[in-house]
């Protein structure tokens, strides 16, 4: 972990960061009647899904904010949302968080205008994704890895390898895994696959899947070119991934808690597991769009966002973690202790959160920057 955060600022280093110049909001008016939020699947919840988790109704009919969310299934489809404009937020991962500080398309957060920082995780509060040269560039809001999602029936036991989705291998059931495997849509994906040479490739030496070499990077590519043969669906849309692991025949995949969990509250054959190379991981903040239409609604979002019940239900629904350590045990939410040990809370120094490549790195003289995994994970899922 402490690799990863002098990574995260040596990022921050290497861009310009126009913020000191952007204007901050002094004091919180008048609501504007509505806040328009990009988020994740799963992460603002009405009821809609399942009506116990609710926590936009009570937050309207108090503020007088009217939220509305358009959901984004990758970082990169929530950079090119907020470039495009016409939202107030965005609950962006590591991958896109300084992407958007850099692009000026996010704004500083006067944390003081949100009274609920104080409770908020003291390794979250200045966090090198969110936060650049003192200055604040939004609200913590949830955390956790990204796991094997297998089928039981398929699997009697935890897949101990993330092998499984990337070799060519019989499965458990004594077939093959080729069509019945999914990978990620996502560039960021490239660091799974480097993630998973670390492991089992030590003499490449790579010290961080976020900071590749010519010859690391070649490795990676090779790896996800071989993975395309057994993959079936590279998927982004989680819904269509649920769906696939219940009508398709998919058996194992990366994915997010969220998936887990809805699927074994459908009682599906589903669990998951961190293989013994370890995970990948987001850390998501709320983040203003620099030329936010409702700011006095959206200032009222991230406060609400701190509220130790949303988080709480909110870590119980996605299977992540709260970003308020005391929503695990405060008795507000559903969440408990165990629960919250359960979801990885003790293991944040194991994740490798998602962070955007760039060539000047902390690891080594020069790394592979983040519009070459563009292009060339285009190429990959392309067959080439």
């Amino acid at each position: 972990m402490k690799s990863f955060l002098k990574s995260c600022t040596a990022l921050a280093l290497a861009i310009s960061i126009p913020g000191q110049a952007m204007a901050q909001l002094k004091e919180i008016g008048a609501a504007e009647g509505q806040v328009n939020i990009i988020a994740w699947p799963g992460y603002i919840e009405r009821g809609e899904t399942d009506k116990k988790f609710d926590w936009v109704t009570k937050f309207e009919e108090a503020s007088g904010c009217k939220v509305n969310v358009k959901t984004a299934n990758t970082s990169d489809e929530m950079v090119a949302l907020m470039n495009e404009g016409g939202f107030d937020l965005v609950t962006a991962s590591g991958d896109a968080s300084l992407r958007l500080v850099a692009g000026e398309r996010v704004q500083p957060v006067n944390v003081d205008l949100i009274k609920s920082w104080s409770t908020v995780d003291d390794r979250l509060k200045d966090a090198p994704w969110h936060t650049v040269d003192g200055v604040h560039y939004g609200v913590p809001y949830m955390w956790g890895p990204n796991v094997l999602m297998y089928n039981t029936d398929v699997f009697k036991e935890a897949p101990k390898s993330w092998s499984v989705v990337f070799e060519e291998t019989t499965l458990p059931d004594g077939k093959s895994n080729v069509g019945r495997v999914q990978a990620y849509d996502g560039p960021i994906h490239v660091a799974d696959a480097a993630q998973y040479l670390m492991h089992n490739k030590p003499e490449l030496g790579i010290k961080s899947p976020y900071e590749l070499n010519a010859d690391q990077y070649k490795a990676a590519l090779d790896l996800l070119r071989q993975q395309r043969k057994l993959v079936g669906r590279y998927w982004h849309d989680a819904f269509i991934q649920m769906d696939d692991f219940k009508n398709e025949g998919v058996v194992a995949s990366g994915s997010w808690p969220f998936q887990v969990n809805i699927l074994k509250s459908e009682n599906q054959p589903i669990a998951s597991t961190i293989p013994v190379e370890g995970a990948t991981g987001w850390a998501d903040t709320t983040m203003m769009h620099v030329d936010a239409a409702n700011p006095n609604c959206a200032y009222m979002w991230m406060e609400h966002t701190l509220s130790s019940n949303l988080q709480s239900d909110l870590s119980v629904w996605f299977g992540a973690n709260p970003s308020v350590p005391a929503a695990c045990t405060d008795g507000r939410g559903m969440q408990t202790k165990e629960g919250c040990t359960t979801n990885g809370m003790d293991d944040f120094e194991k994740i490798r959160f998602w962070q955007t490549p760039v060539s000047k790195c902390a690891s080594q003289s020069e790394c592979v920057p983040y519009y070459r995994w563009v292009s060339d994970y285009i190429g990959v899922i392309g067959g080439r």
